[in-house]
């Protein structure tokens, strides 16, 4: 029933090669594709009874009779059509006219309806080029007409008449929308709601909260939830392995913490111990703000494996964040009594056969490692629980090699870059979120402040003092080399200023230097050797230094929110109080000026990811190449976000309540998978 909407969009009226090539850049070739290409804009017509009551300008529908024809009195000058309804006149404008067209349109004597914009000319009333001309007897013209988005040649007239032929094709289909929802929200049928949507009758229809785009908008978001939790419910059914711990390792760690967790920490901590212990292959996001303790709740996780008799992994998407990763848990390691070892692709030689032979002997407990891990010869006795952190930098297909490491081991994606609800479930949907929304203890706030860069001696002399009581510091600098195109201050020469001022306490780390230079650089600024830290934004992810307290980033505005709250996070990690100054090019943008505002204002990163996603969109946030994000022709992820975490929940409800989706709800649900082009859905139903 659905193929009459599958066939080309050449087989609607009025839709030739050219118009059909024009509609291919809107992504339209087939009637389908026409239904959700909904009008962007609406003109409102005002229907005047007589011409005296026009308010030029406006746009207008009135009925007038033709009295004369002006031919143009030069080349270049239009042919005009003086009009009148008995008391005033009214004169029509057109340009470049054919005689023979405005005669037939408008004969000497007839009276027409003629619809347009009306203004003023040297006093006198003047539509010029109407969008309407008519005889009494044609239908009048909408009092709110519809606009959609064009392209090529196409014109509004033909792509209503190839709307209105989609329209014809549409079947009635079985509602999908469980009833008391669609009662609640008011929505209409989905052949209504369709209607509707083309042909609004007033502005607030064009908003994304009127009932007949919000249900359409629904049906988007519940087919791609669906999708995700058929994904989902696959996943789970690919048997897991129970794997429970006794506690004893993780009590020995909780004892030797400084303080006690926080309670998201222990919430997500019994979440994952759960869905370790169930029969079903873990697969969860463990999402947290800057510096809200992830690193501590992995290793419990992996600790729960290790009680179990297996192991675990930890993979890191560089080498400096893998180090540190090691240095980090290995004192609680060893307050476990639980032995640790690491692999990253600079391991070579004798020292990494020892740890590739531990690992397959089940001598090694963890494994921490970067993306080394999935080479051939990397072999685990019993591998539990594989840890990935900063998920958006590993693609899909590396966390199936990893998966393949073992005996379909349990998986958590760990993220630092707090997403918006709305992101986490459209582009993690088929996995479990927990989230940490609690600082430990002991951490002070940041102050942050916001100084013009006319200000830079001042910020460095401010600097020399702090250094000369000890502090450390981090100078973060936009570009590593000078670019023509963009004014930003390289890393290069900004090193080179800070060392003259400095001396041999100031080091230098940038992208493009080789691995071990860099980490060289770092861990003398890590181990109080040097005192300031130029870097570009490679230090944005993980890096700690607990002991650095002050954080500079120059040219501020050019970053985006969520990369300025990643490396302020960089400090504010001890007990020392620390500060952030963003250092600004005047003249600021009123985004610009807006991001450093919102981030004066807070440090709550979820908050920040909400302003962030409102500020710059979906794509954006996220970035579009590796995003995974949907695309929506109707749903709004920013303004709908309350849509799709209803969408998920309904979801999955129905999924408990039918799984094979064959009663009645079940069935329509299909036909929507169908309708939404969810191929990946349809490929794991798996009956009918």
């Amino acid at each position: 029933m659905l193929f009459p909407l599958f066939a080309g969009v050449d087989t609607l009226p009025g839709i030739g090669p050219k118009a059909a090539e024009a509609l291919a850049t809107l992504a339209i070739t087939r009637p389908r594709d026409l239904l959700f290409h909904l009008p962007s804009a609406g003109i409102p017509r005002r229907s005047v009874a007589r011409l005296a009551d026009l308010r030029p300008p406006e746009i207008a529908t009135v009925t007038v009779r033709v009295q004369r024809h002006a031919p143009p009195s030069a080349r270049g000058r239009p042919w005009r059509v003086v009009c009148t309804d008995g008391t005033n006149d009214l004169t029509l404008v057109f340009f470049h006219a054919r005689q023979a067209w405005v005669e037939s349109q408008l004969p000497l004597g007839e009276t027409r309806v003629v619809s347009g914009k009306v203004e003023l000319f040297d006093g006198l009333a003047q539509m010029v080029h109407p969008d309407h001309v008519l005889r009494p007897s044609d239908p009048p013209p909408a009092a709110f007409e519809p606009v959609w988005p064009l392209a090529g040649g196409l014109t509004q007239r033909n792509l209503a008449k190839a709307v209105a032929a989609a329209l014809d094709r549409v079947p009635p289909l079985p509602e999908w929308i469980e009833p008391s929802l669609k009662a609640r929200e008011g929505w209409p049928d989905w052949q209504a709601a369709l209607a509707q949507a083309h042909a609004p009758a007033r502005m607030e229809d064009l908003s994304a909260a009127a009932p007949a785009r919000a249900r359409l908008a629904y049906d988007e978001l519940l087919a791609h939830q669906m999708t995700l939790a058929l994904v989902r419910r696959d996943r789970r059914r690919v048997a897991g392995r129970v794997t429970r711990g006794d506690g004893r390792l993780v009590d020995r760690v909780l004892a030797a913490l400084p303080w006690p967790p926080t309670g998201a920490q222990t919430r997500a901590v019994a979440e994952i111990a759960a869905d370790m212990a169930s029969p079903h292959r873990m697969n969860r996001l463990l999402q947290g703000d800057v510096g809200s303790g992830k690193t501590l709740v992995a290793l419990l996780a992996l600790l729960s494996a290790v009680e179990a008799g297996g192991q675990g992994v930890l993979m890191a998407p560089t080498e400096i964040l893998a180090r540190q990763h090691l240095a980090a848990l290995l004192p609680l390691a060893e307050a476990a009594g639980v032995r640790i070892a690491l692999l990253t692709g600079r391991d070579k030689g004798e020292g990494r056969g020892q740890v590739l032979a531990d690992l397959a002997a089940g001598l090694v407990h963890i494994l921490v490692g970067t993306h080394a891990v999935f080479q051939p010869g990397v072999v685990f006795d019993d591998l539990r629980l594989a840890v990935i952190d900063e998920q958006h930098r590993f693609g899909v297909a590396q966390r199936l090699e990893l998966g393949a490491k073992g005996q379909r081991p349990d998986m958590l994606v760990m993220t630092a870059t707090p997403i918006p609800r709305s992101l986490a479930l459209a582009q993690y949907g088929d996995m479990d979120l927990s989230v940490l929304d609690e600082k430990p203890p002991g951490r002070l706030p940041i102050v942050t402040t916001a100084v013009p860069d006319t200000r830079l001696e001042a910020v460095v002399a401010r600097l020399a003092e702090a250094m000369a009581r000890g502090v450390r510091a981090y100078w973060v600098c936009p570009l590593v080399e000078e670019s023509e195109s963009v004014d930003l201050i390289a890393a290069e020469d900004r090193f080179r200023m800070l060392r003259a001022r400095f001396g041999d306490t100031v080091r230098l780390v940038h992208g493009q230097m080789p691995p071990e230079s860099r980490d060289a650089a770092m861990a003398d600024f890590a181990a109080g050797r040097a005192q300031l830290l130029v870097a570009t934004t490679v230090i944005e992810v993980g890096v700690n230094v607990p002991e650095a307290t002050i954080m500079v980033i120059e040219r501020a505005e050019s970053f985006g929110l969520a990369q300025l709250h990643q490396l302020r996070g960089r400090v504010g990690r001890g007990t020392g109080a620390s500060s952030c100054l963003l250092l600004y090019h005047e003249p600021l943008s009123e985004s610009g000026r807006r991001r450093l505002q919102i981030l004066r204002e807070t440090e709550d990163g979820f908050r920040i990811a909400e302003e962030d996603l409102a500020m710059r969109g979906a794509g954006d946030v996220i970035g579009t190449a590796q995003s995974g994000l949907p695309r929506f022709r109707i749903a709004d992820l920013e303004r709908q976000a309350e849509l799709l975490a209803l969408a998920r929940q309904d979801a999955r409800l129905l999924l408990d309540q039918d799984p094979e989706l064959t009663g009645p709800r079940g069935q329509a649900v299909r036909t929507l998978l169908w309708l939404m082009e969810q191929d990946r859905a349809i490929g794991l139903m798996s009956a009918g």
